[in-house]
């Protein structure tokens, strides 16, 4: 087993060290002991076989109910602390490593990489000035962790980058480490449990405070490293207008099974994406104005700004002006906005307020070009250059605002209008009916919703939303996504619906097809509505399709899901060159593997071959968004990983599998398929111990995100979301959603003599290995006594019998990967996050059984004081969260 790195051992000590200070301050050092010695009895209850420590038990059960919260905070604040730890070293161990062609996400390894296998410059440089890269940050309700806690876990991580300056004194440490314990000890007094469900408004701020504390930073020095990369191996940089990485978000635009967010939470997200990027850029140019004060300038410059002994600083003061203007405007919007709740009637923009983002950028490429032209290069590709980076990638409005919102919605207000207008009954009529009424809608001249017409409340919030959207500038929006798409008709609603309310540009609109039958049936949609010339005119070239994951995985089970998001996304490339359209494929992956996560690089990698093509757009959601771009060190590391694996499998993707290896992935699928259903869909007592093992019913106390946790109210597990099934199947260890079938399938597969088929795919064939990776990853967390015990403590006698066979498929599942993999023991070939997983077991395990026992408390009427044992419920829910890496 390899250790932790010895730097990352003594961060975590360190760490830890800090908390025992603050928890025996506040707690006393009894208190203290207590936590130590449940910590060592779970470390020696991780060596024992068979059920849970005695000993352990013993300490946990004898805990009275005022010390249940502070125990359980103090292991949740431990792991968020390893956390920090552990992601700081990412970074660290990045600028250790020299061999360069182990660097899987440095640029320069893969250009190297890239010519030995005959790629020239010019190919290689065209394709990274043609990458296309979009990250959708969405608010789904996966991260546990409070803002305020997360500025602070931030704080932590910052001194922890200044304590590892080789030259420091002896009393410049002992004050680093001084401000460290200020800043665990801040965090250990603050609830990290949230009182009240964040507002959709709120969960934009978030997505803007994401911006402005990391990624402002973070893409002007990505774009510098790419630089020096494309310099040394290409003679290149990179054009001063291109952006490669774009970002969007969901949050505020994303309305499918979120009455939360109305068309009046869009306007006002949109506004206050126009103050912040107005307010970074001001910041910005007054930084500017104070550095350029050279009096040199090309004819060009000159000609704009006069004699002038200042010239760049006159065109920035013209410049600060406007966006001051800008910034004013949407202040005055904000509060008309506020008095009126009109979305349709803001006061108007006077001349000076920046709304097409060239008036930003051309007085910029004004002062660049004209520093170069005059000799002073070093100045020009300073702090102006990172400025006009930003402008390139974050443009007006900060994040381009994606829309959201479900076929059956546009379907009731056509229905609503086709009824009002004697027309017939939109929502009876078949396919083809559809189509051709609105493509002749589409193609006439008189409007199609009456004036005086009175729609219902949640139609008139369809058209209001529609409202918005015509009436913003159109570098605004991202693309329209159709949840649950199904037909050519369900694209086409949605650009009448737009057109009847004055929209007048060609909004992108992307149908996100998410179930296994979506999945089959994608391809075919899509070339028909290529075949129709009022659409192909209409997308100019150029397609978007989402590719769900979530809820493809709850529906037909991962392995089966993973299969039809492959074929699929094979399918849709051939529509695509069939027809001469450019396809974006969009991921909506989450963090876990039930949803699509794991390694990026592994990920894009693995897909089917010219399935990338230079374009590339991903969700990033709740902490996934903190892990990958929380902190501006950790955002540059991981776009040069999305970067350098988008651009791989551009240029070098990876060969088609080979007709014995699909016949194979067909023949397991279908049965994995088969025992995944039969198991979640048919076993008539699965709901049942589903809702009993697990704290499904008690997610809905954690005040994670504004979107509720179910699509429509009542109903089992096909209403329950793909984030409270993962995360509930997470927080007992038995993590099903990952496995379940997959065990089945390949059980049978080695039994019928498939073994040598097997290793084939797994040694050649990128899509299968990342597959088994994955599994193998999952089975790692997931743990059988930890499972059983929550079985003993709330499950009732009649459905344990449930519980001991899932268990007995779980433990075959690990043979099963180890023999497909010719190891003894899991992660064999990962020891980093083996034994990252082992260290942080004890303080993960106690939160596991004290779960048990409170859901118990809990579901019990009158037993101890329900509040504080809510509480504590809910910071175990948090911290074995923290614990696992992910939530949903």
């Amino acid at each position: 087993m390899t250790d932790l790195h010895p730097q990352l051992r003594d961060n975590v000590r360190l760490l830890g060290e800090l908390l025992g200070m603050s928890i025996a301050e506040h707690q006393g050092s009894a208190f203290l002991e207590k936590v130590e010695a449940i910590r060592l009895a779970a470390k020696e209850d991780r060596l024992r076989k068979g059920d849970a420590s005695p000993g352990l038990l013993s300490i946990l059960r004898e805990l009275n109910d005022e010390d249940l919260l502070p125990v359980t905070r103090a292991f949740n604040q431990f792991l968020n602390l390893a956390n920090i730890a552990e992601q700081y070293h990412g970074i660290r161990r990045h600028q250790d490593v020299c061999d360069i062609e182990n660097m899987c996400d440095n640029l320069s390894a893969v250009i190297i990489k890239l010519k030995k296998k005959g790629l020239s410059r010019s190919q290689i440089f065209d394709a990274i000035c043609d990458l296309r890269m979009e990250f959708v940050l969405t608010a789904h309700p996966t991260e546990v962790t409070r803002r305020t806690l997360i500025i602070k876990y931030e704080a932590i991580a910052n001194l922890l980058a200044r304590l590892d300056q080789y030259d420091l004194t002896e009393e410049e440490r002992e004050e680093i480490v001084s401000q460290l314990r200020i800043r665990v000890a801040e965090a250990w007094h603050t609830d990290e449990i949230r009182t009240d469900r964040p507002t959709a408004v709120e969960e934009s701020k978030w997505g803007f405070a994401v911006v402005e504390n990391s990624l402002w930073q973070a893409i002007p020095a990505f774009f510098r490293r790419m630089d020096v990369a494309l310099q040394h191996e290409l003679g290149e940089v990179l054009p001063i207008t291109s952006s490669p990485v774009q970002f969007a978000s969901w949050m505020g635009g994303d309305r499918d099974g979120n009455p939360n967010v109305t068309a009046k939470v869009t306007q006002e997200v949109l506004l206050l994406a126009r103050w912040m990027a107005a307010d970074l850029y001001l910041r910005d140019i007054k930084n500017l104005r104070n550095q350029l004060s050279m009096w040199q300038a090309n004819a060009e410059l000159v000609a704009v700004v006069g004699e002038t002994h200042e010239p760049y600083r006159v065109i920035l003061a013209g410049l600060r002006d406007r966006l001051e203007a800008t910034r004013r405007w949407t202040e005055r919007s904000l509060e008309h906005f506020a008095r009126s709740g009109q979305t349709t009637s803001l006061p108007e923009p006077e001349a000076s307020v920046l709304l097409d983002i060239n008036e930003l950028m051309r007085p910029l490429q004004l002062c660049y070009e004209s520093l170069r032209e005059t000799g002073q290069m070093t100045i020009a590709n300073g702090q102006l250059l990172d400025t006009l980076r930003r402008v390139a990638c974050f443009g007006l409005t900060l994040v381009k605002l994606d829309i959201r919102q479900d076929a059956e919605r546009h379907e009731e207000a056509l229905s609503e209008i086709t009824n009002y207008l004697g027309l017939g009954n939109y929502r009876e009529w078949d396919e083809q009916t559809r189509q051709a009424f609105l493509l002749r809608e589409l193609t006439g001249k008189r409007p199609l919703i009456p004036r005086q017409w009175s729609a219902s409340p949640s139609v008139q919030e369809v058209l209001d939303t529609c409202a918005v959207i015509a009436q913003q500038p159109d570098a605004t929006f991202g693309p329209y996504i159709i949840s649950m798409a199904g037909q050519p008709s369900d694209v086409l609603a949605v650009i009448l619906l737009l057109r009847e309310s004055g929209m007048a540009e060609a909004m992108p609109i992307v149908p996100l097809f998410e179930t296994l039958e979506d999945l089959k049936h994608a391809p075919a949609a899509i070339n028909a509505l290529f075949q129709m010339p009022w659409y192909k005119q209409y997308c100019q070239g150029k397609q978007q399709v989402m590719i769900g994951y979530s809820d493809s995985a709850k529906d037909a089970g991962q392995m089966m899901a993973a299969w039809a998001q492959y074929q699929a996304q094979e399918a849709l490339v051939e529509v695509a060159e069939q027809h001469d359209v450019r396809l974006t494929l969009f991921h909506g992956r989450g963090g876990t593997v039930g949803r699509g996560g794991g390694p990026a690089n592994r990920a894009i990698l693995s897909q089917p071959p010219g399935s990338v093509g230079g374009n590339f757009r991903i969700t990033e959601q709740g902490e996934m968004i903190r892990f990958k771009f929380g902190l501006p060190r950790v955002a540059v590391q991981n776009l040069q990983i999305y970067t350098t694996a988008v651009l791989e499998a551009t240029l070098t993707p990876p060969l088609k599998p080979k007709p014995e290896w699909r016949a194979t992935m067909d023949w397991l699928t279908q049965r994995s398929l088969q025992s995944y259903r039969e198991m979640v869909r048919k076993h008539p007592d699965f709901v049942a111990y589903f809702r009993a093992s697990t704290p499904e019913q008690e997610l809905g106390k954690l005040a994670l995100g504004s979107r509720p946790a179910k699509r429509k109210a009542g109903g089992g597990v096909e209403s329950l979301r793909a984030i409270p099934w993962i995360f509930a199947w997470t927080q007992n260890r038995l993590m099903l959603p990952a496995w379940l079938g997959a065990d089945t399938a390949l059980k049978a597969a080695l039994e019928e003599g498939k073994g040598t088929v097997l290793q084939d795919m797994l040694h050649n064939w990128p899509f299968f290995k990342t597959h088994i990776d994955m599994l193998e990853m999952v089975l790692s967390k997931a743990d059988p006594r930890i499972a059983r015990y929550y079985d003993e403590l709330l499950v009732p006698a009649s459905l344990r019998g449930l519980g001991k066979q899932l268990r007995h498929r779980l433990k075959a599942a690990v043979v099963i990967v180890n023999t497909l993999k010719g190891q003894h023991e899991l992660l064999t070939d990962n020891p980093v996050f083996n034994h990252s997983m082992k260290i942080r077991n004890p303080y993960t395990d106690p939160l596991h059984y004290l779960q048990a026992e409170l859901l118990r408390r809990d579901r019990a009427t009158g037993e101890g004081h329900p509040e504080l044992v809510e509480r504590a419920l809910k910071v175990t829910m948090a911290g074995i969260a923290a614990g696992m890496r992910n939530t949903g």
